[in-house]
């Protein structure tokens, strides 16, 4: 199994912006996404990624603000948060894809998930 370890989460104020990082431990040759859970609420999806970075889809919140990208030679898939809103205060995790379409955005589509990286938003 890939282990994965997320950073760049924070406290910001809203309208500012945060670039969140996940490493994976080797190449994925298959999706990657991002999920966040704020408290109290489950676990949703934010974001996701082909293999080889040619899709990308967004949850319909998202509204353009972020933009997920991956570095293949690196490992790493990075997910851009512009315009950030006190609501989008969560725990975010990226998550590797069992494989498949770019749009098995269920929970149950990815089997490798990181601990998370905490993103507050104040108003």
């Amino acid at each position: 199994q890939v282990q994965l370890v997320e950073s760049g989460g924070g406290l910001v104020q809203a309208g500012g912006s945060l670039r969140l990082a996940c490493a994976a431990s080797r190449r994925t040759f298959t999706t990657m996404g991002w999920f966040r859970q704020a408290p109290g609420k489950e676990r949703e999806f934010v974001a996701v990624i082909g293999w080889n970075g040619d899709i990308t889809y967004y949850a319909d919140f998202v509204q353009g603000r972020f933009t997920i990208s991956r570095d293949n030679a690196k490992n790493t898939v990075n997910l851009q948060m512009n315009s950030l809103k006190p609501e989008d205060t969560a725990v975010y995790y990226c998550a590797v894809g069992r494989g498949g379409s770019v749009y098995n955005i269920r929970e149950a589509d990815f089997d490798s998930w990181g601990q998370g990286t905490q993103v507050t938003i104040s108003s």
